[in-house]
């Protein structure tokens, strides 16, 4: 169900679930979706609840206004006191971040406007991302004189190491089609097609093996960090075991019997 007028006029956070998708939508517009202290705490414990949900399959990062998330609210860090407080507030954050890469679901970020420091962050750190082609990506914290550490570690993982330092030391901001190029987003639409594009997108993953798609989203990240042998045998004991979970059986039997496969099992 869509959240009436007045819910979207007071919340911070938005979120619907349609036919097994999850939309998690940013709502201060006004502040260009800054990220504020309370609305990590919102998404924090929106991650949480989706993460416990059998029955979302895929989630959707948008935001309304002009823009997708300017970064943290630097009205807020200006008032704090001393430094053990600001990086209280970034570990929180970046607890909410990595929410974002453990959660069983596949998350797409739908870029319609200007990402910028930990909004360029919340974009790496989704498992795919779509732009429109007026969206913009930038980590301009060296223009402050604060170098964006933390939107550094997503953005290093997502983007090749010299791309992520030029975006780092320069702050200069780069267009949706560069950053397609350097992989910080898998695709680029035109402002009017990005919701069609997305839902798309989202629709075709949410036909997938929930059961396949979480341990494969889980195993994935796993791996990155291990050795190349180890990370063969981890992956090779998984698709072992997909093969003789109950979505395995039916996929191949459906596959070879030219048909839809009718997914039976929940994620775990």
């Amino acid at each position: 169900m869509t959240p009436d007028a007045t819910t979207q006029a007071e919340a911070l956070l938005l979120a619907e679930t349609i036919a097994g998708i999850a939309t998690v939508t940013l709502n201060r517009p006004a502040q260009f979706n800054a990220l504020s202290s309370t609305l990590i705490g919102e998404l924090q414990s929106t991650l949480d609840r989706i993460a416990a949900d059998p029955d979302i399959r895929v989630v959707v990062l948008a935001a309304r206004g002009r823009g997708f998330c300017s970064g943290h609210d630097l009205k807020e860090i200006r008032a704090m006191d001393e430094v053990a407080t600001v990086e209280a507030l970034f570990a929180r954050c970046s607890r909410m971040m990595m929410s974002i890469t453990r959660l069983p679901q596949p998350v797409i970020a739908k870029v319609h406007g200007l990402a910028t420091a930990a909004g360029c962050q919340l974009v790496a750190s989704c498992d795919l991302a779509v732009a429109s082609a007026a969206a913009t990506f930038a980590t301009p914290g060296v223009n402050i004189g604060a170098f964006c550490a933390t939107p550094g570690v997503a953005l290093g993982r997502s983007v090749a190491r010299k791309h992520a330092m030029e975006m780092l030391l320069t702050g200069a901001p780069i267009d949706a089609e560069r950053a397609c190029a350097i992989g910080l987003v898998n695709r680029v639409v035109a402002p009017e097609a990005l919701d069609a594009e997305v839902d798309a997108l989202a629709t075709l993953i949410a036909s997938k093996s929930p059961a396949a798609m979480a341990s494969g989203k889980q195993l994935f990240y796993r791996q990155l960090e291990m050795p190349l042998g180890a990370a063969y045998d981890i992956a090779g004991h998984a698709i072992a075991e997909d093969f003789f979970s109950e979505d395995g059986k039916e996929g191949v039997e459906a596959f070879l019997g030219k048909r839809p496969a009718r997914w039976t099992s929940r994620r775990e």
